[in-house]
């Protein structure tokens, strides 16, 4: 079986940490896109692609149009598309910093569902992953436009799991609370790192999704604190 994985946002922090653990599985090939690229991989299983705004269909459609599948291929899709936006109350808030979070979080996310979904109806089956966040399922104050826009997302997960099973397709999404990313420790200079999610282990949990995939479905993983052992 031929295994094809596909990372958009792949130079991010989470992204680069999630790939660094999948390159030590057996995946065949390895997509990666992103509007820039820091690391060149050696690699000669991976290939990387610049991609603009994904909130633009045209340029969902003309990246995965790269990506080259039939009936014994396997897909797999990790997507860390998303943003952040907080610290105002609802009658504070934009209207643009509202569509900004729904184009990023929702519809960039929608569009690469519907997409990859077009892709699995030519494979043997596939398994996509978003990147949620706690605050989706969990309401939290001064993030209603980020917690709204992560709910949207888990409903479209949930939606898809049920509607995959015609064609194949899995769906699922991690919901992290806090990632230990350089971005995030200078935000948070004094916290205890120790207790944030490293990228590299939620390469390993996104893995053990993608292995599970005939009945791994319908999910929003929560992942509130990391405990030392």
């Amino acid at each position: 079986m031929d295994k094809k994985i596909i990372i958009f946002g792949a130079d991010g922090a989470l992204g680069k940490g999630v790939i660094k653990t999948l390159l030590s599985k057996d995946y065949d090939e390895f997509f990666l896109f992103d509007f820039k690229f820091d690391n060149n991989y050696q690699d000669p299983r991976v290939k990387q692609f610049i991609v603009k705004d994904l909130s633009v269909e045209n340029n969902v459609i003309s990246s995965l149009f790269e990506v080259k599948t039939n009936e014994k291929t396997q897909l797999f899709l990790f997507s860390t598309i998303g943003g952040y936006y907080g610290g105002t109350a609802i009658w504070e808030t934009e209207e643009k910093d509202f569509d900004r979070l729904f184009a990023m979080n929702l519809k960039s996310n929608f569009l690469i569902a519907k997409h990859f979904s077009s892709l699995v109806k030519k494979s043997y089956n596939g398994s996509i992953c978003f990147t949620s966040a706690y605050t989706g399922n969990n309401p939290e104050q001064l993030k209603f436009t980020y917690g709204a826009s992560k709910a949207a997302l888990n409903y479209l997960v949930k939606v898809l799991a049920i509607e995959g099973k015609e064609i194949n397709l899995t769906a699922n999404a991690i919901a992290p609370f806090i990632i230990d990313t350089p971005a995030n420790r200078e935000w948070m200079k004094d916290a205890d790192y120790s207790s944030w999610q490293k990228p590299e282990e939620i390469g390993e949990l996104v893995h053990s999704l993608f292995l599970t995939n005939n009945f791994t479905s319908g999910n929003i993983i929560e992942l509130k604190q990391r405990f030392n052992k």
